[in-house]
């Protein structure tokens, strides 16, 4: 079967519509039935293929492949082998409940593609055998010509055949926040990026404004979109901070234990030991060393942030997400609909001479609210801006506003209405008379009134200022009406497009009959002024990116926008400064061609990327990832998709994102407000803080009972805990506390902190002193009272007894200790989390009941004390509060 489409030729925005019609062997009157039929079987279907979903019982094995998860599996092995069962039990238990966890949070994972699936499953009209007919555009192949129209889904890609005023929107494509005027006629240069191919319509992006016959030039996935679709199945996840400092800590704390048994069981065999009693021993050890409660602790600490996060309206489709985004060193955020509102507003209005007002942005006021503004100027040019014009604004009922209609018209008449105009007034003072419509070709719009009563003309001009001089002989000043001079209308120009406006001219003047009425006849006006359309800033974002900067994130700017536009924005949410240059997709390109070293050094200190295609955005991403950076992206359109996939963590619009960008998300912003970012982060900071005070606790107390069993066995002495009891400490009474930890509040310097260095350690300098002071204080007092006891002919089972208690005891004072890294204890309020008070006094009760519980005697082989040991076994459990905070202030007098 012969192809039509070959991937051998030139690019179809650089072919004529003729050479393309041809290029694919049709014809004015589109493909036979029979043809397409043919096609629909070689090309396939224009749909994107469903993506294949992981099961629920691989999801559930995967949660196993971990180094903490190996060494409890490790443990319980080594448990069952041993016949204790109860150990085995205990950690089994974990285990399953953590694997089940997290089974089910991965189960509602990424489906990007689905997503993209469903923005193509449309209706459209199609010429087939000369006629126009309505299929759906599954059933489109290359070769078929399809008619648009405003309000269209452009169903495949693309090259333009006739075009009458068409403008696409293509912002979930390309970034642009404007529509794309379209030009059939109008061949592009073969390099030209998406954005600039001007005679080509995309799958996907959506018909603003007029109408136009085009002709499949691919479908399915050799659309642009169905790239994107392809690039995000092979983008990599990246690995979360998290889970990367969690693997490198488990894999010190193995290599940590079995040199420390194997030094242990040395020195009993040494001593001619039994072997069995070795054996016993290596499995208690490894029994207190691991956290067994880690796992639960974890998914514990980010479930509690991921309902803190909804409070500040930020959804966690990812657990880990949360710590994610507390560890981010560098936001890679899109431009429109993220820091900007993706609506366009007439926001200022310049004059020749050197006159500029500023229209106040935000809602329509109420007629009382009006502005008066003394310059008579700029009633005149929004009379222009509202009778020359297609749009239609009017109230609802509900205070609201409803308006359709071209962008650029809607915004004009907003304008209009802020200046104190309604367009239905002035037509009832000014009837319309003759229209020429706006053609790119042409370059402007103008119409013709007459007065309502009484004689006299109107004609009202806007369009592109280089299109309007040649019409006008005067300019308004000030001081009224004066010859025209081009230069001073340039400049006012440039400094409006300077300030990344989309700039329009308008002009007025006396016409004649609605017959003369056409645009060789336009001749003797007056220039007005310039309008420069805006897309507003989000009110946060500043505020919000000075809050990122405070915080040590480097924020850069990613956009499909013109450079010039792209660093105006930056500049005005001082993101840029004068000395920045945006760095263009032709850049990054040509970088990344030299080599992976050239593109990153170029990526290093960018806060600005303009004319940026969707897979360049992948491309700065894994460029930063490489030069070990934590990103997080944010973004809204289908163009974003790549990028949120293979960040650290994507955050996208939940309001205005499209769904495509939505399924590719880690977390989703329910206000689509930037400066939710900043409290996801903050959040996602007090998280890992938590992490922390939680790892620290388990360690700090695993430490203190592997202290104990080396001093209990270097002297020779019986094992101080069983195996049972230490799982009593490790998985009972310290879980409980864990909850507390976990719902500690911020310390309120969150933000005041740079970002944790993306290699530092969970163990780094400040929590390895704290744990191997708490480990040798605990667990040397520990040993002292267990070798008293025994000394002074108590039984191996009861001296265990006071230790047991005596370790719970340690565990209730070291939870407080753990509260905070930098602050003494004294000085933290001691209300401020009644969880943790409650689940410590919990934690301590649920111990005593089982001294006079018969069952868990037998089980644990505990028995009650006497208050005089109560005394004394608290007394020494509170020198753990003498000595944290005596390291804390030694660690201050050092620095």
């Amino acid at each position: 079967m012969r192809n039509p489409v070959s991937d051998h030729m030139d690019p179809w925005h650089h072919l004529t519509a003729e050479e393309a019609t041809t290029r694919l062997h049709s014809g004015r009157s589109g493909l036979s039935d029979t043809e397409a039929s043919l096609r629909l079987d070689q090309y396939g279907a224009n749909t994107l293929p469903h993506p294949r979903l992981t099961g629920f019982l691989r999801l559930f094995v995967r949660q196993f492949i971990s180094p903490l998860i190996y060494v409890l599996l490790a443990a319980m092995v080594v448990s069952l082998v041993a016949g204790k069962y109860a150990d085995a039990s205990f950690i089994g238990l974990i285990l399953l409940l953590n694997a089940l966890i997290g089974a089910l949070q991965e189960s509602h994972a990424n489906r990007s593609a689905q997503a993209l699936r469903r923005l193509m499953v449309i209706r459209t009209r199609v010429v087939r055998d000369g006629e126009v007919s309505e299929i759906s555009a599954e059933n489109l192949v290359p070769g078929d010509q399809v008619l648009l129209s405003s309000g269209d889904r452009v169903p495949a890609d693309m090259r333009l055949l006739e075009s009458d005023g068409l403008e696409v929107d293509e912002s979930v494509l390309t970034g642009e926040s404007l529509p794309v005027f379209k030009n059939s006629e109008l061949l592009c240069d073969p390099r030209s990026p998406i954005a600039e191919r001007i005679n080509l319509c995309y799958a996907g992006t959506l018909v603003a404004a007029g109408r136009g016959r085009a002709l499949v030039t691919a479908t399915g996935l050799r659309t642009e979109m169905g790239k994107l679709s392809q690039t995000m199945e092979v983008a990599q996840a990246a690995t979360p901070p998290l889970f990367q400092r969690i693997d490198r800590f488990s894999k010190k704390l193995t290599i940590a234990l079995l040199v420390a048994i194997a030094v242990l069981a040395a020195i009993e065999i040494a001593r001619n030991t039994d072997p069995m009693v070795i054996f016993m021993t290596a499995v208690a050890l490894a029994v207190s060393a691991i956290p067994e409660g880690l796992p639960m602790a974890l998914t514990l600490v980010l479930s509690v942030g991921t309902r803190r996060m909804v409070k500040r309206h930020v959804i966690v489709r990812k657990l880990v997400a949360i710590e994610s985004l507390g560890s981010c060193t560098v936001i890679a955020t899109d431009k429109t609909g993220t820091l900007t509102e993706n609506h366009l507003t007439a926001r200022k209005i310049a004059f020749c001479d050197d006159v500029s007002v500023t229209i106040d942005g935000g809602k329509l006021p109420s007629a009382a609210e009006l502005p008066e503004h003394g310059d008579t100027r700029v009633t005149r040019l929004a009379t222009v801006a509202a009778l020359c014009n297609e749009a239609e604004l009017r109230p609802l009922e509900n205070g609201e506003w409803h308006s359709s209609g071209d962008a650029v018209d809607q915004a004009l008449l907003v304008m209009a209405h802020k200046v104190g105009l309604t367009r239905r007034a002035l037509e009832a003072q000014w009837p319309q008379q003759a229209q020429i419509h706006y053609e790119p070709a042409l370059g402007f719009a103008a119409t013709l009134h007459s007065k309502a009563q009484g004689q006299g003309t109107l004609i009202c001009v806007k369009g592109a200022l280089e299109k309007l001089l040649p019409m006008c002989e005067r300019m308004a000043t000030i001081d009224g009406d004066r010859p025209l001079d081009a230069d001073l209308a340039l400049s006012a120009m440039a400094r409006l497009a300077e300030q990344g406006a989309r700039v329009l001219a308008f002009a007025d003047g006396e016409g004649g009959a609605a017959d003369h009425f056409v645009p060789e006849n336009l001749r003797g006006l007056c220039l007005l002024g310039l309008v420069g359309m805006f897309d507003p800033l989000r009110p946060e974002a500043a505020a919000a990116i000075a809050q990122c900067r405070a915080a040590g994130i480097h924020v850069c700017m990613v956009t499909g926008d013109h450079p010039r536009t792209a660093l105006s924005i930056a500049q005005e949410l001082s993101l840029a400064d004068n000395e920045d240059k945006p760095v263009t997709g032709i850049e990054l390109a040509r970088a990344e061609a030299q080599g992976a070293g050239a593109l990153d050094a170029l990526t290093a200190d960018t806060r600005v990327y303009a004319r940026v295609s969707p897979e360049q955005k992948l491309t700065i991403v894994q460029s930063l990832q490489r030069q070990g950076q934590f990103v997080a992206v944010t973004g809204d359109g289908v163009n974003d998709a790549p990028a949120l996939s293979s960040a650290h963590v994507g955050v996208a619009m939940g309001e205005q994102g499209t769904e495509v960008a939505k399924e590719s998300a880690d977390v989703l912003l329910t206000d689509d407000n930037f400066a939710s970012v900043v409290a996801g982060i903050e959040e996602g900071r007090i998280a890992y803080r938590n992490i922390r005070k939680v790892i620290f606790f388990l360690i700090s107390t695993g430490a203190a009972e592997v202290v104990l069993f080396i001093l209990s066995t270097i002297f020779g002495m019986p094992l101080p805990l069983t195996a049972v009891q230490l799982l009593w400490l490790n998985l009972v009474t310290n879980s409980i506390q864990n909850v507390g930890l976990a719902l500690e509040p911020g310390e309120g310097d969150e933000m005041r902190r740079a970002p944790r260095p993306p290699q530092e350690s969970l163990f780094n300098p400040v929590m390895l002193r704290r744990v191997l002071v708490s480990g040798v204080v605990m667990g040397g007092l520990a040993f002292t009272s267990f070798y008293w006891l025994l000394q002074h002919g108590w039984e191996v089972e009861a001296a265990r007894n006071s230790v047991l208690l005596l370790m719970v005891l340690f565990e209730n004072v070291q939870v407080f200790n753990s509260r905070s890294e930098h602050r003494s204890i004294f000085h933290q309020p001691f209300f401020s989390n009644p969880i943790l008070l409650l689940g410590t006094l919990a934690a301590q009760g649920i111990h005593i009941l089982c001294l006079y519980s018969p069952l868990m005697q037998e089980v644990l082989g505990v028995s009650p004390v006497s208050a005089v040991q109560w005394t004394a076994l608290l007394a020494i459990a509170l020198l753990q509060v003498l000595a944290m905070e005596l390291l804390l202030r030694f660690t201050r007098s050092w620095r």
